[in-house]
């Protein structure tokens, strides 16, 4: 097997760099320059004067996202500041602009005050379409990103929050396409409730998902414990649990249809598997090593298992959301991306599976499907344009 640190390590410090700028205009002559620049130029940037959505006409920012970090939650590596984080954020970069066909910038920003990143946001928005918020810590992403999204006409995003709960929740909607089951009858244990484990939660539950257990480094989330919860506890503790149980991760297992995970290895052993209900579904995504390893989920009985990474069947991984994401509410120009539209990401993103194609290994498309990000950004779009946020109609596109 291929060292990849190694071979990354290596290939960083050949490119120095993943991104660079091209021209998209000739630059050959005095008229070029005349056009491209001064005094050419001045007339654009007074019919923009003049009417400020035509910066959207004349400028790259109706295809141009900054992707924004502080550097305190980097992959499984936690707080390593801003400049350590800006191989990851060129990254990312590079997935929006070859999945996507979005251009992309990475802000890596050397504050973790709430609000200087708010304030630092807000001032950089009026070159860019998009804001995609990337590796903050929580909770404070959380507010960031609600702030924002109030504060500003632009679609902002936090991936880490959300491109996971996408890519489950398309997962669970073709996982129960092929065991037969229904949302509104599944029992759902749900280990990690950051970022990522609070907007899984609050996905499921809107697709009707009526009994949820959250599980952090502690134990069960009780409604009768929030004294000593941040807000994004509270609010888990309030969708969850719903009759105050104090219950062990194993007790809670027992009858369960679906474990998520987004917590850390080994937090599941193979006899609580063995435990749930009959056509378990099992989605543990702690990396590089997930909270049971596949084969033993497997074995334990679960019939549908699916990990964070790329060599065991049913990837969960946010490429497959976000691109396409972006990309379907840029070309409409919206405002902001609702949770509406999110759902309908994970719609288009399950409808990519036929009925007849879904197999315990396939339930969720692979990330290198050329369909993916054209069926997200449809279905992005239109859900867009039906609520009203855009700016343009989706049939100029």
């Amino acid at each position: 097997m291929a060292d990849y640190y190694k071979l990354a390590l290596e290939q960083h410090e050949k490119w120095q760099g993943k991104l660079s700028t091209e021209l998209k205009m000739p630059l050959e002559t005095k008229d070029d320059l005349s056009i491209a620049y001064t005094p050419g130029v001045a007339k654009p940037c007074l019919e923009i004067q003049k009417n400020p959505e035509d910066v959207y006409k004349y400028t790259w920012k109706g295809n141009v996202v900054a992707v924004v970090s502080d550097g305190t939650a980097v992959l499984g590596l936690g707080d390593i500041g801003p400049q350590a984080a800006m191989p990851v954020m060129e990254g990312k970069c590079v997935l929006f602009k070859h999945f996507g066909g979005v251009n992309a910038v990475p802000l890596c920003i050397d504050t973790k005050d709430t609000e200087e990143i708010i304030r630092f946001v807000k001032q950089v928005a009026p070159t860019f379409g998009g804001i995609n918020l990337e590796d903050i810590s929580s909770p404070r992403c959380v507010e960031i990103e609600r702030r924002l999204i109030e504060e500003l006409d632009i679609p902002v995003f936090h991936d880490d929050q959300h491109g996971t709960a996408i890519v489950v929740t398309a997962g669970l909607i073709n996982a129960l396409k092929l065991v037969g089951k229904k949302p509104e009858d599944l029992k759902v244990v749900v280990s990690g409730t950051g970022a990522a484990g609070s907007s899984i939660i609050r996905m499921i539950r809107d697709f009707g998902v009526p009994t949820v257990y959250a599980f952090d480094s502690r134990g069960i989330i009780r409604s009768s414990a929030c004294e000593g919860y941040n807000f994004v506890k509270k609010e888990i503790a309030q969708r969850t649990n719903p009759q105050d149980e104090a219950l062990t991760l194993a007790q809670a297992m027992m009858g369960a249809d679906v474990f998520i995970g987004v917590s850390g290895p080994g937090v599941l052993t193979k006899e609580m598997v063995a435990s749930m209900n009959q056509d378990a579904i099992l989605f543990a995504m702690a990396n590089p090593e997930p909270e049971i390893a596949y084969a033993d989920a497997v074995a334990a009985g679960a019939r549908v298992v699916g990990t964070g990474r790329s060599d065991f069947p049913n990837q969960v991984n946010n490429v497959l959301a976000f691109p396409g994401l972006f990309r379907g509410a840029l070309s409409v120009r919206a405002r902001k991306i609702t949770d509406e539209m999110k759902f309908a990401a994970a719609q288009g993103l399950a409808s990519l599976i036929a009925p007849e194609e879904l197999t315990e290994e396939y339930v969720i498309p692979k990330p290198f499907d050329p369909r993916v990000a054209k069926t997200v950004a449809q279905a992005v779009a239109q859900k867009a344009v039906e609520q009203g946020l855009n700016r343009i109609p989706l049939e100029e596109n």
